[in-house]
């Protein structure tokens, strides 16, 4: 399903739509949207204005930089995803040469569920150059933990909607090197299911070690 759909929005819009307009499971109601909107309002004010997060990968190590006023709501959940080890062991599972390398299915599939809870989108106050990370959407107010790195400038981005929170500060030449010997096979909804105990199908597949605040 979601291969069709992409291929739909290929046509629709640009390539670059097609591959990060991610369908994402879990919907809530409105006031259970509004109750959180209030808590993750109360967390941002707690997070730093600026903060370093250091990836350690089976390629080698990157650090990103995020700033809280660039993407405030993207920013404060990305520092709580962290802060829970979200990432992990998590694999690069999505790498489109000269596009971008995707990633933020936990290991655990116990604890993709644990943050499959909707966030409301960020005003677009980045561009989506090289380097920047930005929260994977499927659609308007549905970002959940999938985040992506931008291997080139993709301007056409901005107006769709996807608002960088950070930046790769050190280690790019790290992600540029992420395997993307298996392209876009790994099925979303088996690593939501059954995590890393499905990956083990892509042997060739890079990996998040530990995800680290500094």
């Amino acid at each position: 399903m979601r291969i069709h759909l992409h291929l739909s929005l290929l046509r629709a819009l640009t390539a670059a739509a097609a591959i990060f307009c991610l369908l994402m499971a879990g919907c809530s109601s409105a006031p259970e949207e509004s109750k959180k909107e209030k808590k993750a309002g109360a967390a941002q004010a707690a997070i730093p204005d600026i903060f370093k997060v250091k990836f350690s990968t089976t390629k080698g190590d990157f650090v990103v930089e995020v700033h809280k006023e660039w993407a405030p709501i993207g920013a404060e959940r990305f520092y709580q995803l962290v802060k829970d080890k979200y990432y992990d062991n998590s694999g690069f599972f999505r790498v489109v040469p000269d596009f971008a390398v995707q990633f933020g299915l936990a290991a655990d599939p116990k604890l993709t569920a644990k943050w499959n809870t909707k966030i409301q989108d960020d005003p677009v106050n980045r561009t989506n150059a090289v380097g920047m990370v930005t929260f994977a959407t499927a659609g308007a107010n549905t970002r959940t933990t999938q985040i992506f790195i931008n291997l080139r400038s993709n301007q056409a981005l901005d107006d769709q909607g996807f608002a960088p929170f950070g930046k790769v500060v050190e280690g790019m030449d790290v992600v540029t090197k992420v395997s993307s010997a298996h392209g876009q096979m790994p099925e979303e909804n088996l690593i939501t299911k059954q995590g890393n105990a499905y990956l083990k199908r892509f042997p060739r597949l890079d990996y998040v070690k530990t995800a680290t605040l500094l």
